[in-house]
C-alpha cells in the first residue's frame, strides 16, 4: 500500500471517506472533482482517501489537491492503460473481479476509522464491501442519469424474462420504462457495443439498490424527468451533484502557476468565437485513415481550429495549415470557457459534454461507444445545443468523406446564420442553468451539502 501521508492521524472526530473510482480517465477525473469540492466544503474535519492502482497514481501523483485529500494505492491486478482498448470487455471485468481483495486489505490498515464509502458504480463491489463493514456507501454514477435508467431497466426487463444481453437486441421495444425517444439509442447501444460489456454493466447497475446513497454527476434541471423516476424507484437519496467538472479552478483565486502552454496564448490572438475545437476521446482512437480526412477538410474550409489528436498530434502537426494547432493534450474546460471557442467537435463522452454545457459552448456530436450514442441524442433533440455529424461506427470501414465534413464545419460555425444564431442561444441558457446549479442556493449546491450532513452523522452501532 502507499499513501501519500501517514494513515494513521489520531483525528478521532474526522470524517473519513474513501474514494474508490473505475481506474479510467472518465471516471477517476470526476471522482476526484467530487473529493475536491467535498474537501473546500469542510476544509477541517475531512479526509478524503483516494484509492487508485499503482498505474494510476504514475499519472496523477502530481495534480494539485486539497491537503486534506491524500492517495492510497492498491497493485496493478488489472491490464494497463495502453492494453484497455486492445479488450475492454477483459479490461473491465479485471476491475470487478481483480481489485476487491487488495481493497479490502487496504481497508483494514486505514486510519482513523472510516465513515463512508464513495464508489464508482461500474466496479459493482465497493457497495456489497462496504455492506459487509456496516459503512455507508454511496454508488458514483459518471455518466449521465438518462443512461443510468436505461441500463437499470434492461437490466430490470433481462432478470424478469430470464435473458442475457446478446437477447435483448431483438426485445429492445418491449422494455417497460423505455421511452420511445431513447428505443433507437438503446438498439444502437445494443447493437454496436460488445454482449459482454452490455452485460457486466448491467450487472453493476443491479447491485446499486443495497446502497445508501446514490450520486449522480449530472444537473437536477438538465434531466429532471429521468431523475425524479430514479428517485422513485430508490428507497434512500438520489443526489444529482453535477457537473463533476474541475470548475473550482476556473477561479481566479485558484493558483496552478503562471505558466500559459502555447495553445492558450495561441487561443488569446484568435478573434472571439473564431475557434473549433476538436476532441474525440481518449479511450477509442479514430483511423488514421478518418484523422487525414478531417485534417483535409479542416484546412480546406478556412475555420480557425484547436484539435486534440493524442498520438497523432505529432503527425497531424505537419497538415494543420496556417489556421490550425494540434496538440496531443490541453486543459479541456479551459480551453472551452475561452472567449475565442466558438464550437465543439466531441464523441460525446458525459464529462465533455458537461464541460461544454457548463462553458456554453455548442457542440458537433460524433459518438463512438457506449453511453456517447444517447449523450449525443440529448444533446441535439432533449436540450438542442448541438449537431450531429453522423451516426459513427468504429466496427465498420465506412469513411466520413472530408467533402461532407468541410460543408458542416462551415455551418456549424456561422455566426451570422439563423441556426448558428439559435444554437450559441440555447448553449447560452444551458450555461446559466448549470451555473445556477453549483451557485449558492443552487440544486447540485444543495446536493452536495445534504451528502455531507449525512456522511457527518455520528456511527450509531
Amino acid at each position: 500500500m502507499h499513501t501519500s501521508e501517514a494513515c494513521g492521524d489520531g483525528r478521532t472526530n474526522t470524517c473519513h471517506v474513501v474514494a474508490m473510482p473505475f481506474p479510467g480517465r472518465g471516471h477517476i477525473n470526476p471522482m476526484m472533482n467530487l473529493c475536491k469540492t467535498l474537501a473546500l466544503r469542510q476544509p477541517k474535519n475531512i479526509l478524503i482517501t483516494f484509492v487508485v492502482t499503482e498505474e494510476w497514481l504514475g499519472y496523477i501523483a502530481s495534480e494539485p489537491k486539497p491537503d486534506s485529500v491524500r492517495f492510497a494505492t492498491i497493485p496493478n491486478v488489472v491490464p494497463p492503460e495502453r492494453l484497455k482498448a486492445v479488450d475492454f470487455p477483459a479490461f473491465y471485468e479485471a476491475t470487478m473481479t481483480k481489485m476487491e481483495a487488495p481493497f479490502e486489505e487496504l481497508l483494514d490498515r486505514l486510519e482513523p476509522p472510516v465513515r463512508a464509502i464513495v464508489g464508482c458504480v461500474e466496479l459493482r463491489w465497493p457497495v456489497a464491501v462496504a455492506k459487509r463493514r456496516n459503512i455507508p456507501v454511496a454508488a458514483f454514477w459518471t455518466m449521465s442519469a438518462s443512461f443510468y435508467s436505461m441500463l437499470h431497466h434492461l437490466d430490470v426487463f433481462a432478470r424478469q424474462q430470464n435473458l442475457v444481453a446478446t437477447s435483448l437486441d431483438a426485445e429492445a421495444e418491449n422494455i417497460p420504462g423505455i421511452s420511445s425517444v431513447h428505443l433507437a439509442d438503446i438498439e444502437t447501444v445494443l447493437h454496436q457495443n460488445d454482449d459482454q460489456v452490455m452485460q457486466l454493466a448491467m450487472e453493476c447497475i443491479s447491485k446499486v439498490p443495497i446502497a445508501n446513497y446514490l450520486l449522480l454527476t449530472t444537473v437536477q434541471e438538465l434531466e429532471p424527468e429521468i431523475i425524479d423516476s430514479l428517485k422513485a424507484i430508490y428507497s434512500f437519496p438520489v443526489y444529482p451533484i453535477g457537473p463533476a467538472i474541475p470548475y473550482l479552478e476556473l477561479r481566479e483565486d485558484y493558483n496552478i502557476g503562471d505558466h500559459s502552454p502555447d495553445y492558450a496564448n495561441w487561443l488569446d490572438s484568435q478573434p472571439p468565437q473564431s475557434v473549433l475545437y476538436i476532441s474525440l476521446g481518449s479511450f477509442l482512437l479514430l483511423s488514421s485513415t478518418q484523422m487525414d480526412e478531417i485534417a483535409e477538410a479542416l484546412n480546406s474550409s478556412g475555420i480557425r481550429y484547436l484539435w486534440v489528436a493524442r498520438a497523432e498530434a505529432s503527425r497531424l502537426k505537419d497538415k494543420c495549415g496556417e489556421k490550425g494547432m494540434v496538440v496531443p493534450w490541453c486543459d479541456q474546460l479551459k480551453v472551452l470557457t475561452h472567449p475565442s471557442i466558438g464550437g465543439f467537435w466531441s464523441h460525446c463522452g458525459w464529462n465533455s459534454t458537461l464541460e461544454a454545457l457548463y462553458a456554453g459552448v455548442p457542440m458537433l456530436t460524433f459518438p463512438l461507444f457506449l453511453d456517447q450514442v444517447p449523450n449525443s441524442s440529448q444533446i441535439v433533440d432533449e436540450w438542442k445545443n448541438g449537431w450531429k455529424v453522423e451516426t459513427s461506427n468504429l466496427g465498420s470501414d465506412k469513411l466520413l468523406a472530408k467533402e461532407k465534413i468541410e460543408e458542416l464545419i462551415k455551418r456549424f460555425m456561422d455566426l451570422e446564420s439563423r441556426e448558428g444564431i439559435k444554437i450559441r442561444e440555447r448553449a447560452r441558457e444551458l450555461k446559466v442553468m448549470c451555473h445556477r446549479a453549483v451557485a449558492n442556493g443552487g440544486s447540485s449546491d444543495e446536493n452536495l451539502d445534504a451528502f455531507l450532513r449525512d456522511i457527518s452523522r455520528p456511527l450509531v452501532d
